[in-house]
């Protein structure tokens, strides 16, 4: 599945919030809605950009491999 944003971006979104920029504003600077930001916030709320980059490792791990 193609993603629109990367683990980074997702993250430098979260900090905006946590920085004190309202989740409206966040939301319509990157044309997400609400429920995707809480969604990307329940997510990689707390994380840096190492710590998701070693999720999406494990994720890509876990997943099984499609036979073609």
């Amino acid at each position: 599945m193609k993603r629109r944003f990367s683990d980074e971006q997702i993250i430098g979104m979260i900090k905006e919030y946590e920085a004190g920029a309202k989740a409206q504003e966040v939301c319509r600077k990157y044309g997400i809605s609400d429920a995707t930001f809480y969604k990307y916030k329940a997510k990689f709320g707390g994380m840096s950009v190492s710590d998701a980059k070693k999720l999406r490792v494990l994720e890509d791990e876990s997943e099984p491999k499609s036979r073609h």
